[in-house]
Formats: structure tokens, C-alpha cells, sequence
């Protein structure tokens, strides 16, 4: 185990020490590899860990001194993950809708999910879990057919040789004790060489890089790294920005972002990991709601779910994941595969475009007033408008069109009550050819 060891630590060295100067190379905004991640629209996040035991903060409730290092590992002991189920966590995220999921290998308190031979703090070793639990996750959502990420934490709070320890204590810093720091990165690039080779994973999700400069972490190198035969692999950008899209978090970004791919982490009530006290959850009305507004801006959703320490899904949770799964079988078809919709100047709502720009899907949360919606500016003709997941065939109407202007006309699209979906009903609209919209400023006769 130990030559094993010394080996791959001596490749690894290798790997780093060749790609360690190399210039960061900015993949291209039509870098082929990202396409199925922009069609993808959404994943489903999971936060796993000791956290779970006694529905605490995940690693940061020490941190922050809520707690002291000591009581926070005193959760090892209950971290059984004894009716952990992979299978049922990958049927249930297929069943949500969602075209990849993401998995905490490691947060900040260095609780390792698989069988690392680094560190002193994983649970096939040190918890009653006595197992690798990501391998059997990862197997489960690949036979899905799904995309795997793994999540991995930078910073190591609890392990010796990391700088920061909490909030209001650090161990060393960089300058004082560089030897120290080329331990930790030892450390930390042992285990993502395990996971690279284990998993090889479609997407690498990582976090904490705050805490150092790109340099101290060697950011451009791990990216090499990880990227060495594996040229498709997907980078999000908490990598000292050094990544494939962008990564808000929390909060829909109000105007569309500027990124070509983009990514909401979003958490399924108010907590990442398992809080048993916190019943904040959103309604599926809610998430369908953000999820929509993802959509109409050319993003993902990534939707957080927080499993209990024994390994179990919250029955609130999984029934959220059911409901949005039946909104997105439905209305795959305005889902996937589709691009940022039209601005709002045109229609008072979310929409999206097919990827040949050829139909737009526009998406309706509540019944309109006189069941008709309204498309302004639209240069097009309407070849067929209908209800997605329905069929129905809707009535049209123009009307400012006359023949001596260049103004389109507003088109009236009648919705009858009984295509409305509980959640969003979604009307395509066939064009005769690529979208055409008209922006000119309005108001002078052209001609009479």
C-alpha cells in the first residue's frame, strides 16, 4: 500500500512540476465539450456528510466557532449510511428531470466519502459507514446514463498541515512555513489523483479557493492535471476563475449573465447539508418557477438535496424531485437543447428558443386575463402555435399590421383553460425560419 502510494504521489509530482508554469488556456466560448453542459439545463447537487448527524452547518459551524473541532467529529459515530441506496438516489434524480448530479466527495472539514489512502478522515475508515460511498454512486448515475461531477473542497480545516483552522485561528501562514504548505498540497492532490483516476468525472465542481491565490494552489496546474487524458472534462469557476462557466449561487441572477454557460447552485429549502429543524422548503411551484427564469436565460439549475446521515432522502425532498420531474417529462421538448429566449420587450415573461432558433417556447405561470398572450415585435410568420406536452393547436391573432410599414403587428395567442399545466404551461411557436425581431423605433409614417 505504501510503494502504492509513493508511486502515484511521485507521478503526481511529476504531472504538477511539468504543468505548474503552464499558461492557462481560456476554453472557447464554442469549446465542442460544453455543448451537451449548455442542453443539459439541470443537475441535481448533493450535500453528504458528518453535518448530517446532528443537522448542523456543514463544516462551518466549527469554523465559526459555533462548536469546537472536538464536538463537531464527535459525529463520526453516528454516521452509519445504513440505508444508503444508490440505486434509489440515481432513479430518483432520473426521475426529477435532471441530466447530471453532483456529489460532495469532501467539503471543508475534510470528511472524505471514499476510501482515500490520504489523511486520517473518510468513512470507509473512520465512521461506522465502514465503506467507499462514492463508487457505488457514481456506478448508479452513470448506468442512468447521466453525467457525473464530484465536488472537492480545496481547503481542509481539519487536516494538520492547512493553513486556516477557524475563524479566529490559523495555523501558519504560507510565508512563515512554505515546507508546511507543500505538505498539504501533497496531500490535496493525492486525492484528487485518486478521484481522477477512480471516477474520471464529466465535471469537476470545486470550492474554497478564496481562501488562497491561484498561484498558492497551483490553480492552472490542477486544471492541467485533471485535463491530462481527459480533454472533455468540465471545470466550474471556483477555481480562482480559472473554469469552463460561471457558478452563482443561491439567487437567480437578475439580468442575463454575460457567460455563455452559467450554472445556479440553488439549496432545497434554506440549509446544503440535512437540518432536521429547518422546514424552509420551496414549493415545487418555486423551483419550477427558478428553474423557468434559468431557462429563459441560457443557464442551469443545479438543485441541492441534503440525504440523512443514515443515508435516506427527506420524503419532502424526494416528493419536490417527483412533482418537477413530471413538469420536465412533459415539456422536455421546450427544456433541453434550447437556448436564452427573447427579451422581456418582446414578451412579458420567460421564453427560450429551440437550438435552431426556429421555434420559440414561451412560458406561462398563470391564466391570462382574456386567454390570450401576447408576442410583440415578431418579424416571423406563425407557421403553428400549440401547447407542449398537449398538442393543442391554438387560435392567432395580428393585429397593427398594415402593409405600408415595416412593424410587425402584435400577435394574440388564445390559450384555452383546459391546456393549463398546475405549474407553467409552455406554447410553441413554429416559425417560418430563424426568429426575426423587430427593434426599430416606431412611429413615423413610412409611406401612405
Amino acid at each position: 500500500m505504501k510503494n502504492a502510494q509513493s508511486w502515484m504521489q511521485n507521478l503526481l509530482i511529476i504531472f504538477l512540476l511539468v504543468f505548474a508554469q503552464a499558461p492557462y488556456a481560456q476554453q472557447s466560448q464554442n469549446d465542442d465539450k460544453m455543448d451537451w453542459f449548455g442542453e443539459a439545463k439541470l443537475g441535481i447537487f448533493i450535500h453528504w456528510g458528518l453535518y448530517a448527524v446532528d443537522g448542523i452547518s456543514e463544516s462551518w459551524s466549527f469554523y465559526n466557532e459555533y462548536i469546537s473541532h472536538e464536538d463537531y467529529l464527535k459525529q463520526l459515530g453516528g454516521f452509519t449510511a445504513k440505508d444508503y441506496n444508490p440505486k434509489k438516489w440515481a432513479q430518483l434524480i432520473a426521475e426529477s428531470g435532471a441530466q447530471y448530479s453532483i456529489i460532495t466527495t469532501k467539503h471543508h472539514d475534510g470528511f472524505a466519502l471514499w476510501d482515500t489512502q490520504y489523511g486520517m478522515l473518510n468513512a470507509a475508515q473512520h465512521s461506522p459507514a465502514k465503506r467507499d460511498l462514492i463508487t457505488p454512486f457514481v456506478q448508479a448515475i452513470r448506468k442512468k446514463g447521466l453525467r457525473v461531477g464530484l465536488y472537492f473542497s480545496l481547503p481542509d480545516w481539519s487536516f494538520e498541515d492547512y493553513t486556516h483552522f477557524t475563524t479566529n485561528k490559523k495555523r501558519y501562514t504560507i510565508e512563515e512555513d512554505p515546507q508546511r504548505w507543500a505538505k498539504y498540497l501533497n496531500y490535496m492532490n493525492g486525492q484528487l489523483a485518486e478521484l481522477k483516476t477512480r471516477y474520471a468525472p464529466d465535471i469537476w465542481w470545486f470550492d474554497g479557493d478564496w481562501e488562497h491565490q491561484a498561484t498558492e494552489w497551483n490553480s492552472s496546474g490542477i486544471r492541467e492535471f485533471l485535463s491530462a487524458d481527459q480533454p472533455q472534462v468540465i471545470f466550474n469557476s471556483r477555481l480562482n476563475g480559472k473554469g469552463d462557466y460561471a457558478t452563482p449561487e443561491i439567487g437567480v441572477p437578475v439580468y442575463r449573465p454575460k457567460d455563455s454557460f452559467w450554472e445556479l447552485c440553488m439549496t432545497i429549502n434554506d440549509s446544503w447539508g440535512y437540518q432536521g429543524n429547518d422546514t424552509n422548503y420551496k414549493s415545487p411551484m418555486q423551483v419550477i418557477d427558478i428553474f423557468v427564469d434559468c431557462i429563459s436565460k441560457g443557464g442551469n439549475l443545479l438543485l441541492n438535496i441534503s440525504p440523512k446521515a443514515d443515508g435516506t432522502i427527506p420524503d419532502q425532498q424526494s416528493h419536490l424531485l417527483k412533482e418537477l420531474g413530471r413538469w420536465t417529462k412533459k415539456h422536455e421538448a421546450a427544456i433541453y437543447k434550447t437556448q436564452r429566449g427573447i427579451a422581456y420587450e418582446h414578451f412579458y415573461g420567460p421564453t427560450a428558443l429551440s437550438n435552431d432558433r426556429k421555434t420559440l417556447f414561451v412560458f406561462v405561470r398563470d391564466y391570462p386575463k382574456d386567454g390570450k398572450i401576447v408576442i410583440k415585435g415578431l418579424s416571423n410568420t406563425i407557421h403553428r402555435a400549440y401547447v407542449v406536452g398537449n398538442g393543442t393547436i391554438l387560435e392567432q391573432q395580428k393585429i397593427s399590421k398594415v402593409y405600408w410599414n415595416r412593424y410587425p403587428g402584435i400577435d394574440y395567442i388564445s390559450i384555452p383553460k383546459s391546456a393549463i399545466d398546475p405549474y407553467y404551461t409552455v406554447v410553441a411557436l413554429v416559425l417560418d425560419g430563424p426568429i426575426k425581431l423587430y427593434s426599430e423605433n416606431n412611429g413615423a409614417i413610412e409611406s401612405n
